[in-house]
């Protein structure tokens, strides 16, 4: 009994090392390993694509030119409209800082006016309310930044789209099974795919109805806080509160109280909606992940990956607990890692 428990001691803690050793190597190459799982993610996400166009019977090698025409078709136009509204804002990202400071100091003299005291600067050291809106836009450039080994993502994802078809026959040869009869593989590529997909069209419409919301208020870089609710609603629950808070104080201090009321009730209800009712009619309940695990997912990917690892905590954080409910050792871990719930994924056979 003491050799079985020493025994399984060694085994955690060889694992443990081993884990310790692969996350510095990550870390160490990670301006290799960021553009890789980048191009990883959208390749996942342009596999369909590419089932659309073998319905048609277009040959394999049209279609990934196709799909690859459309990427650098968006990424050039939508890029190029989102940094030059970067660029725009962060010069006036000073003026807005100082006149967020007064709106602020207003509120404070409120407050004192129905003896509430409160000491400006004190309250101003600990909260700046501009730091908000540079996590938003530390964000864009950091993801920008990333961007610009565009060509070697590019090449990358048209590889990836090449081999994706025959992926998982070559997983199941590895894993000396030639018959396919290990059907958590299977299930495990197709969970990933599925997950993914759904994730990235509820992220797609909710950025376009965030975006044409606040054009229809006049806020201004509608298009750019549009952007940026599409990448933060892969972040559940914290990253719709991210996406909000700029355009929120940017219509209060350029529009007034009344229109960033509204700008607020609109997010609460975009999200709500596709949070809530959208996505989990195409997405089983359980599949999410608890909140105390999205925050800590997006703190520890965050430094591993940094920007990148940030908007892709969540979707790497699922494909960890994907990976872990595929086998029977790693099940209960998936379970902790979850929201309690029976995970169900509605997929079409």
């Amino acid at each position: 009994m003491v050799l079985a428990s020493l025994t399984g001691v060694n085994k955690s803690l060889i694992i443990f090392a081993a884990l310790v050793i692969v996350l510095a190597g990550v870390k160490a190459a990670s301006a290799i390993v960021i553009p890789f799982i980048l191009a990883a993610f959208i390749a996942i996400i342009c596999s369909p694509l590419i089932n659309f166009f073998a319905r048609y019977r277009i040959p394999k090698g049209i279609a990934v030119v196709l799909v690859v025409l459309i990427i650098m078709g968006l990424g050039v136009s939508l890029g190029g409209l989102v940094g030059q509204s970067v660029n725009d804002f962060s010069k006036q990202l000073p003026e807005y800082k100082a006149q967020l400071k007064e709106e602020f100091v207003w509120l404070v003299d409120v407050a004192s006016q129905y003896n509430i005291l409160i000491n400006k600067e004190q309250i101003l050291s600990m909260f700046d309310p501009g730091k908000m809106v540079d996590v938003a836009t530390n964000m864009l450039t950091g993801l920008g930044s990333v961007m610009a080994n565009m060509f070697l993502i590019i090449l990358t994802v048209v590889f990836m789209l090449f081999e994706g078809p025959i992926l998982g026959k070559k997983i199941h040869l590895a894993l000396d099974d030639p018959d396919s009869k290990i059907k958590q593989i299977d299930r495990f590529l197709d969970s990933i795919n599925s997950y993914l997909a759904i994730k990235t069209l509820v992220s797609l419409a909710t950025g376009v109805i965030a975006g044409f919301y606040l054009w229809i208020l006049d806020v201004d870089y509608f298009v750019l806080w549009g952007v940026l609710a599409f990448m933060l609603n892969y972040i559940p629950n914290i990253g719709s509160i991210i996406a909000a808070v700029p355009a929120l104080l940017l219509a209060l201090i350029t529009q007034g109280p009344l229109v960033a009321g509204l700008v607020g009730a609109g997010y609460l209800t975009i999200n709500t909606v596709m949070g809530n009712i959208v996505e989990p009619k195409y997405m089983g309940k359980g599949l999410g992940l608890s909140t105390l695990v999205v925050f800590l997912s997006l703190i520890f990917w965050g430094w591993l990956l940094g920007s990148v690892g940030m908007l892709l905590s969540v979707p790497l954080t699922m494909i960890v607990k994907i990976a872990l409910e595929a086998s029977d050792e790693g099940r209960w871990l998936a379970t902790m890692l979850g929201t309690g719930e029976e995970t169900v994924i509605k997929s079409e056979d």
